[in-house]
């Protein structure tokens, strides 16, 4: 595994309430401002929580490998990491019907730069598709001996998407009055479809490493 098998889990990072609420700060009294506060407030989140899941597995994997074998440890971490799976599987097909926009986010036309930073660190903290999402990159890259900077990838990838309602506002100026509205639809019906064939490729690579 390298690290471009890991990209396709910023789609499940971004996918549901992340990018809705993305599309309302584009539509914002401020919309780069609060778009750009958002994004930052993100980045927080997703670099120190792929970071802490890095240097914890790394240490498992090291320290306690040398003492009891770097394969057991590895199947070890291949069975946490489908357990992780399985459970972010189950939650993202649970939370199917709840993508949509809430009333809060009808608040977020008058956001300012620190509450939109403020609303990117609640959201990808208190979701806990992100946080499984996070916990199995980063095990997944510590596991297969990446260096940190292989995380990087993931991270900006999940900050593009998550910036492309800000992209269709700067490059389609006025038309992005009809494009944001259709991506905002768009991700409340279809997202989660694709979260689960992400989460099943990544499932199939694990379950590859297991069997060897």
């Amino acid at each position: 595994m390298n690290f471009l098998t890991i990209l396709p889990m910023a789609v499940v990072m971004v996918a549901g309430t992340q990018l809705v609420a993305a599309v309302f700060l584009a539509s914002a009294e401020r919309p780069r401002a609060a778009s750009l506060g958002y994004l930052a407030g993100a980045a927080l989140v997703v670099v120190g929580g792929v970071t802490a899941s890095w240097l914890v597995t790394r240490v498992v994997r090291v320290d306690v490998g040398a003492g009891v074998g770097g394969r057991a440890v590895e199947r070890r971490i291949d069975q946490a990491l489908l357990v992780l799976l399985a459970v972010l599987a189950l939650i993202v097909f649970l939370r199917r019907h709840t993508t949509g926009p809430a009333r809060w986010m009808g608040g977020l036309q008058r956001a300012s730069p620190a509450y939109a930073l403020r609303l990117g660190v609640l959201l990808f903290l208190a979701m806990p598709t992100d946080d499984l999402t996070m916990l199995a990159v980063g095990a997944s890259a510590a596991r297969h001996a990446l260096s940190w900077w292989h995380l990087l990838p993931f991270v900006l990838l999940t900050l593009a998407l998550l910036a492309l309602p800000l992209l269709a506002l700067l490059l389609l100026g006025r038309r992005a009055e009809v494009v944001l509205p259709r991506m905002r639809d768009w991700t409340g019906r279809h997202s989660w479809v694709v979260s689960e064939i992400v989460i099943g490729f990544f499932v199939v690579l694990t379950t590859a490493d297991l069997l060897r």
